[in-house]
């Protein structure tokens, strides 16, 4: 089975200023895996690239499959004077296209919103919702979209205990499927719990593969040390020095030194 996503020497950045170095790696078809690492590691950026809004500054993503991406609640702007169903039934915008009606599928969207708890909230305008019943109908977004491939950032920032179970409950029903699902997430706790795999970043891979394995205090100091490190000036290296290297920095200064925490 061809893997949903490849990373080969991937450097992703933004005015040439690099934010990601030299990640290489496969995320495997129905992989549950959690990205995380200190503040300004790279984590959105990362899924920023993943679903094709910013191009790489060196390497490449092959990617087999349509993504649905989840990006962070504040970057969406509220105010837009859309219903509740409308922004749901975005997720349908590439069987449907922009101009045509919901027709025969309003009863999927009314489905979608039954299934994340948003019955009845179909004409409520998106600005009346808490952030909890938001990012509900941004999940009823993305189960319309039915993507194999799913990339969350950040999915329970700022939300209710009970939103953020029935959330997961819609996730672990994804992954039961064979979907992919990628999610950046701050807390260890809830990757422990829920989470298979893990990606830790500090600006760099730190390590890769199953969460017990990654999350040990080891990696996590060493994310620290490198996140501090880090010189906001470096220029883009040589990704070819770097291939096949996880977590380790150019000692050329273009990235994070451990000696210099």
């Amino acid at each position: 089975m061809t893997p949903p996503i490849r990373l080969v020497g991937l450097t992703l950045g933004y005015d040439r200023h690099p934010a990601v170095h030299h990640i290489d790696g496969t995320v495997r078809a129905g992989d549950l895996l959690a990205l995380t690492g200190p503040n300004g590691a790279g984590k959105s950026t990362l899924l920023k690239a993943l679903a094709g809004e910013i191009r790489p500054l060196d390497g490449r993503i092959e990617r087999a499959e349509p993504v649905a991406y989840l990006p962070q609640a504040d970057e969406i702007d509220r105010s837009f004077p859309l219903s509740v169903l409308d922004l749901a039934a975005m997720g349908l915008w590439r069987r449907l296209g922009p101009w045509r009606g919901l027709g025969r599928h309003r009863d999927a969207v009314i489905a979608a919103l039954g299934a994340v708890g948003l019955s009845g909230f179909e004409a409520r305008p998106i600005g009346t919702l808490s952030g909890g019943q938001f990012r509900r109908a941004l999940f009823a977004r993305l189960i319309l979209q039915d993507c194999r491939l799913i990339l969350l950032d950040e999915p329970f920032t700022g939300i209710d205990a009970r939103t953020v179970e029935d959330l997961l409950a819609l996730i672990r029903a994804w992954h039961g499927e064979g979907r992919t699902v990628i999610a950046a997430l701050h807390d260890l706790a809830q990757i422990r719990a829920h989470f298979p795999q893990t990606l830790l970043l500090a600006r760099e891979p730190v390590a890769w593969g199953a969460t017990a394995r990654v999350l040990t205090p080891e990696h996590l100091g060493r994310a620290r040390r490198l996140s501090e490190a880090w010189d906001e000036d470096a220029p883009v290296c040589d990704g070819a020095r770097h291939a096949g290297r996880v977590g380790q920095g150019d000692e050329r200064g273009h990235g994070p030194r451990e000696d210099a925490a």
